[in-house]
């Protein structure tokens, strides 16, 4: 998966069913699809979500 190797910090693959899931460290509520990241890795993620062939990858910026 794109994601997976343009940012593992954030992305991982799943063993089960060959796709990307967020890092356990990121998780919201444990959900394998939602996670909150650091600012410092917002542009990695953002590039794996560009870069995903599925455009399944949505990176939001939190308002403060």
């Amino acid at each position: 998966m794109a994601c997976v190797a343009l940012c593992p910090d954030v992305f991982e693959m799943n063993e089960e069913d060959g796709r990307s899931q967020i890092v356990e460290q990121y998780r919201v509520e444990n959900n394998i699809g939602k996670g909150i990241i650091p600012e410092k890795l917002y542009e990695c993620a953002k590039n794996a979500a560009d870069s995903c062939p599925v455009q399944i990858i949505t990176v939001e910026e939190e308002v403060v």
